[in-house]
């Protein structure tokens, strides 16, 4: 298995986004929908354009109209969108003639795990159940859920998210052995505003051999 893509979520700031680049985030996440860390497609823009090239720039969105999120992606130049909400797999088709989806599903049990296989999408990310939250929980889930995901999924990526913080990261890495991690809260001073020393502590847990 080769490097596991790391991603943080709730971009909000150029600081944050580059501190995460130079310790190694592979993926940056901004939060378009209704949250603590909302971004306007105007400050992601400026963001983006003093990123290096090949980070990878995931919208995240929660049942968005299909024509609000092609303009977004357009605009800010998205390598990936992140449908957060009750997207139906026929919406997930549409928005991956434009762009890359990874689709996420919120784990309250193994039922969810069945609705996974009607999604042709690029990616899988699994988070943790709350009512009436969309992410950004800092609560875990059980991970045999996410084992098991694996093996329905049969080698597509499965994105591990869902409360990891620079405590339980590799624990979740050596159990679960995921394609990627994806944090927000975990690295958080306050939504919205990573904290350098979570930050640095989460990279070196990350990349403990």
């Amino acid at each position: 298995m080769g490097k596991i893509k790391v991603k943080i979520c709730g971009i909000t700031n150029l600081e944050d986004a580059k501190q995460a680049v130079d310790l190694g985030a592979d993926i940056l996440g901004f939060v378009f929908a209704r949250s603590p860390r909302q971004i306007t497609p105007q400050k992601a823009k400026a963001i983006i354009k003093n990123l290096p090239p090949f980070v990878i720039r995931v919208g995240v969105f929660v049942n968005e109209k299909l024509e609000n999120i092609e303009k977004i992606v357009n605009f800010c130049r998205l390598n990936l969108v992140q449908l957060h909400g009750e997207e139906s797999p026929d919406f997930c088709k549409k928005v991956r003639k434009f762009v890359g989806v990874i689709k996420a599903f919120r784990m309250r049990s193994a039922l969810e795990l069945k609705k996974m296989l009607n999604y042709d999408v690029d990616a899988y990310l699994l988070d943790s159940f709350v009512t009436g939250v969309y992410g950004g929980t800092g609560k875990t889930f059980d991970w045999g859920l996410a084992i098991k995901a694996k093996r329905i999924l049969n080698k597509r990526p499965l994105i591990l998210s869902g409360g990891l913080n620079p405590e339980n990261i590799a624990q979740a890495i050596k159990k679960v052995r995921p394609y990627a991690v994806d944090t927000s809260s975990g690295v958080e001073k306050f939504p919205g505003k990573k904290d350098k020393v979570l930050l640095k502590r989460y990279f070196r847990k990350l990349f403990l051999p």
